[in-house]
Parts: C-alpha cells; structure tokens; sequence
C-alpha cells in the first residue's frame, strides 16, 4: 500500500511540474528590432527576421555589412550568416539580458557581448 502512495505521489508531482517553464527563460523577440553598438560592432536587427552585422575595426561600412536572418526562441539566439559566396554559417548565442537599451548574449565558447542600442 506504501509503495502505490508513493508511486502515485510520484507521478502527480510529475505531471504537475513537467508541463512547467519556471526554468526557460524567454525574452520578448519584438525588443530586437534596430541598431545595437557593442564597442565596434554593430547589429540591426529587422523586426522580419532579417538583420546586418559590420564592424568597423575591420574597415567595415554599414553599406557592407554582412546579412543574415535571426530568430529568438526562449533564450536562444540563431543567425544564420549569409557568406558572398552562397554559404550559410549559423551561429547560437544564449541571451542573458534584453530590454529596451541592453541587449547581452554569449556563445559556447565563452565570449560575452554587451550591447547598446543606437537612438533611431
């Protein structure tokens, strides 16, 4: 009889937590959208899920800015970067803050980018 209370308190405390979210955090993909500065990098992100990226320390315009496509699910970043040549390089990022003028994210390989963003 212990063990059939057990095993069905066991399973109630399951489907009770397992539907749960209380560790993903998400961020709002709408506060994407414009021109993020982190230093000499720069990043605008189109509403669309379109986006450009330059950095000026390599000479770089925005006029010559790298395009790729993003997307935000939960904490998860992805730009897919499109190469001159037709390839496509996706990159992943987790984000750790985002608001309306911060914008902060790392890789796996443990470099953080902190980013501004620019009056429009």
């Amino acid at each position: 009889m212990k063990k059939s209370c057990v095993i069905l308190l066991c399973a109630c405390l399951s489907l009770l937590t397992g539907g749960c979210d209380l560790n993903k955090v998400k961020f709002d993909p709408a506060l994407m959208a414009g021109h993020w500065q982190a230093g000499t990098v720069h990043e605008y992100y189109n509403a669309n899920g379109t986006g450009y990226t330059w950095d000026t320390a390599d000479d770089v315009t925005e006029e010559e800015a790298q395009p790729f496509t993003w997307t935000l699910q939960g904490a998860t970043l992805t730009q897919n970067h499109k190469m001159e040549m037709g390839g496509i390089v996706p990159k992943t990022y987790t984000l750790t803050k985002l608001n309306a003028t911060i914008l902060c994210y790392h890789d796996n390989y443990g470099t953080t980018y902190n980013f501004t963003k620019l009056n429009q």
